[in-house]
């Protein structure tokens, strides 16, 4: 592993197959928590099974502890655009509920988030805006494969949401993605609109967090006072959708997806890099 003189850490393929082993159990407990989401259930459940699927496969959750969080996951409900702690509320038919986890293997972290809307949609409004966070990130991803800085990756998301959305959407202001490795939150940030900063040069071995955040309407929000809930004040409903992606000599590898981000990458006209796993063995 070298450093960047950004301080960015540059994983060895040795590394990056352990992280891929994160990202991809990361992704089977986001499986589990998918096929669980139903009315009637708690945030709270939902947590408890994410923490005994990840201590039953010998992991460690990250987000439990980390400066003081009291849970395994993030679940923010509806105007809750991130950093919800998980409670005894349960959901109900047509809440959009935005899980956010990750996980230890060996010292390497995953990170990814899901947005699901409970049972039947409320209105088209929801779905549009589930559907255009989820691709947002994809289009950040993807413009990963030919970026040359990694400020490019927030522009392409801005232009996507931009051109999808208009200013129907809006992001949700000062925060991002980041770096991963032998930490969750890493150097550098991986904003998800443009900024002046173009960012560290984009380099074999990154793995990076991309994950955009989006609001209807007016992107106004508030800290609450457990100073970890964020929500959204001018009426809108969030989504937040997050994919942990290392950059390797073969092309892209999407941590934290299933098929290390193949399908969807080969949609956008992106040669995915061959998964570790197929040759270590899941």
């Amino acid at each position: 592993m070298s450093i960047l003189s950004e301080r960015v850490e540059l994983k060895t393929p040795e590394q990056i197959l352990v992280m891929r082993r994160s990202g991809y159990l990361l992704h089977r407990v986001h499986d589990l928590l998918e096929q669980s989401i139903r009315p009637g259930i708690t945030t709270n459940e939902l947590d408890r099974l994410a923490h005994e699927m990840i201590r039953d496969e010998g992991a460690t959750p990250n987000f439990l502890g980390y400066q003081g969080y009291p849970a395994t996951v993030c679940i923010s409900v509806n105007d809750v655009v991130v950093h919800g702690i998980p409670d005894d509320q349960p959901l109900h038919e047509g809440d959009i509920v935005s899980i956010d986890g990750g996980l230890i293997i060996d010292g390497w972290h995953s990170d990814a988030a899901r947005t699901h809307i409970v049972g039947t949609p409320r209105s088209v409004a929801d779905e549009d805006l589930v559907r255009t966070t989820r691709e947002a990130m994809w289009a950040g991803i993807a413009a990963l494969a030919t970026a040359q800085r990694v400020g490019e990756v927030g522009a392409a998301i801005e232009d996507y949401v931009s051109e999808a959305a208009g200013e129907s959407l809006s992001h949700l202001e000062g925060f991002g993605g980041h770096g991963i490795g032998t930490a969750m939150h890493q150097a550098p940030d991986v904003m998800n609109y443009r900024t002046r900063s173009r960012g560290p040069k984009v380099r074999t071995g990154m793995c990076l967090a991309i994950e955009p955040m989006l609001i209807q309407g007016p992107g106004a929000w508030e800290l609450e006072d457990d100073d970890w809930t964020v929500r959204a004040t001018a009426g809108g409903r969030a989504a937040h959708s997050e994919h942990s992606v290392a950059v390797t000599d073969a092309g892209l590898l999407v941590l934290t997806a299933g098929d290390g981000g193949a399908a969807e990458l080969t949609l956008r006209g992106v040669t995915a890099a061959p998964d570790p796993l197929d040759a270590a063995g899941r």
